[in-house]
């Protein structure tokens, strides 16, 4: 049975020098001082949610959870999806998330 590696880490390992400039640009965009933290992590969350990427949502959803976000507003911010791109969403990531929500 293969383990999963965490894609960062991989990303890390095998293209240091593009990875440090990739976390470079999350650093600068996570900076901007416009929306609050929380708001910031419900983006992300919604436009992983709206990609299929259970991964990145749970990863995610600690992080807005920490920044205040509740249940609800996680809930939310993945349903919202399915206004612009359907069920995939809801489908792969809603209980995944609130599961990560749950548990932490």
């Amino acid at each position: 049975m293969e383990t999963k590696k965490n894609t960062m880490e991989v990303f890390q390992q095998e293209a240091p020098d593009v990875a440090k400039a990739f976390g470079g640009l999350i650093q600068a965009v996570s900076g901007m001082p416009a929306l609050e933290p929380k708001i910031k992590q419900l983006i992300y969350i919604a436009i992983k949610a709206s990609y299929g990427d259970v991964n990145a949502v749970k990863a995610h959803v600690p992080m807005a959870k920490m920044n205040g976000a509740t249940r609800e507003e996680i809930k939310e911010a993945i349903v919202m999806t399915t206004t612009v791109c359907g069920i995939r969403g809801v489908a792969s990531c809603l209980a995944a998330a609130l599961d990560i929500y749950d548990q932490k």
